[in-house]
């Protein structure tokens, strides 16, 4: 894909980012307190949610399996995080089958394993500071559409950033806003195909890139934790065999092989 100065530009400013930007997974109790903080923080300044004393704001989709809350910093400092929900005929969970089961429950019936991205918030100072933020977050989700070989990558956004999505990741638009579990705000389904984009997003916007030791890093680190503690329920696309090539000490197993 034919790049102008101006785009070509904009993608090497972006990759300046790639070694100064940590993404963890959020799962000890101090860091998810964070990251909830941060979304209050970041929903009650657009007037999306109740104010409430805690000064937090999570639900009951932060505790499944197949969910990766995903704390995102540059310099130590966390300016955005997003939430991962891999949906699939194992684990048929998440948010966006909950809202549009019309529409997501027939592409778990046929097979296909899906990314779910919500809770896309971020640090009011970092917003100005890094006005590439949004790229530098969705990377993750592009780390997990690859990692665990995704058909598609859904997007369930307002109507007006809807427009961000089909221009970036040449999402079609799947259906009219509905109402959001825990937001004021109705929200609209987008639905990217992995696949027929993959090519023309990484040449376009590189930072969308990863190596699958970083993807690994990531993504199966819980998992081998989980195995080591004897947990019947290691992820929704991992399963047993992830457990057991970990306890027999071979760890083999790769999804986008």
């Amino acid at each position: 894909m034919f790049l102008d100065a101006a785009g070509q530009n904009f993608a090497h400013k972006l990759l300046e980012y790639r070694q100064e930007t940590d993404y963890k997974v959020a799962d000890s109790p101090e860091e998810r307190m964070a990251v909830y903080r941060l979304r209050y923080d970041a929903y009650m300044r657009e007037e999306t949610i109740d104010r409430n004393s805690a000064r937090v704001f999570h639900d009951a989709y932060d505790d499944f399996n197949n969910c990766w809350i995903f704390s995102i910093s540059i310099d130590g400092r966390m300016i955005s995080s997003i939430r991962l929900h891999v949906i699939s005929q194992e684990f048929r969970k998440g948010p966006a089958l909950d809202v549009f089961p019309d529409i997501v429950g027939p592409m778990i019936d046929e097979g296909k394993v899906l990314i779910d991205p919500t809770r896309f918030v971020a640090d009011e100072q970092a917003m100005i500071r890094y006005p590439e933020l949004p790229y530098l977050t969705l990377r993750a989700a592009c780390m997990a559409s690859e990692f665990f070989d995704a058909d598609y990558c859904l997007a369930t956004v307002r109507r007006e950033h809807a427009a961000f999505y089909r221009r970036v990741f040449r999402s079609t638009f799947m259906c009219d806003p509905r109402p959001y579990p825990g937001l004021k705000k109705p929200i609209c389904l987008l639905r990217a195909d992995v696949s027929n984009i993959r090519d023309k997003l990484m040449t376009r916007y590189p930072i969308f890139e990863s190596s699958f030791t970083e993807r690994r890093m990531i993504f199966e680190q819980r998992d081998m934790l989980q195995a080591m503690n004897g947990s019947s329920i290691v992820g929704p696309v991992l399963g047993d065999n992830l457990a057991r090539s970990f306890m027999d000490g071979t760890l083999s197993h790769k999804l986008n092989s």
